[in-house]
């Protein structure tokens, strides 16, 4: 089986050596996504709520164009910039789920690409 390369317009064009998510063997690997707007390719809003919803709304896109829903999802990590927006993010990350509970991990990292506050990526089977 060779490996996939999944690329959705949809969401934010990989700005790297990198792709916004692969494929092997029935599981889907995404790269991070921040709260970047796809169609500007920039950040449209400097709070944690709002960049929130936009990298939910990137995975999503991401996740279908590799014929997956948010059922599908096994594993998230979310990275913060502040775990003090932990209660909020997790309140829109719980939403966004509805009733499915994937494995998560959160982490506060000292800094994030483009300034974000906010990133996640993910693991979902196909």
């Amino acid at each position: 089986m060779s490996i996939q390369v999944i690329h959705s317009e949809a969401a934010p064009k990989a700005v790297g050596p990198y792709s916004q998510a692969t494929s092997h063997a029935g599981i889907l690997y995404t790269s991070g996504q921040i709260g970047l707007d796809p169609e500007l390719g920039k950040m449209l809003a400097d709070d944690v709520e709002a960049q929130a919803r936009q990298v939910l709304k990137n995975l999503l896109a991401v996740l279908e164009e590799a014929g997956a829903a948010v059922d599908d999802i096994l594993k998230v990590n979310i990275f913060l910039l502040d775990m003090a927006d932990f209660p909020l993010v997790n309140t829109i990350y719980a939403e966004w789920l509805g009733e499915h509970r994937p494995a998560r991990a959160t982490v506060a990292v000292a800094a994030l690409p483009l300034g974000a506050k906010v990133e996640m990526d993910l693991i979902a089977r196909l």
